[in-house]
């Protein structure tokens, strides 16, 4: 899974559009969007921010798997 899956997920989850996210966070609509499309990368602000709203990690929110060695 890729970052903007793993962040389209997450809000799915919840049961949120982006527009009721990014009212609930203050984060604009459109770097939801550009974010869940990935025409980039997060950045660790927009991570801190949304991991803290739906209440888990950073590595939850983008769908990382710590693998043990």
């Amino acid at each position: 899974m890729n970052y903007g899956e793993a962040l389209k997920f997450q809000r799915n989850n919840a049961g949120l559009t982006q527009k009721q996210l990014s009212e609930a966070t203050k984060i604009p609509q459109q770097t939801i969007s550009w974010c869940e499309t990935n025409q980039g990368e997060p950045s660790i602000d927009f991570c801190v921010k949304l991991a803290d709203f739906y209440g888990i990690s950073i590595d939850e929110l983008i769908g990382r798997e710590i693998k043990n060695s």
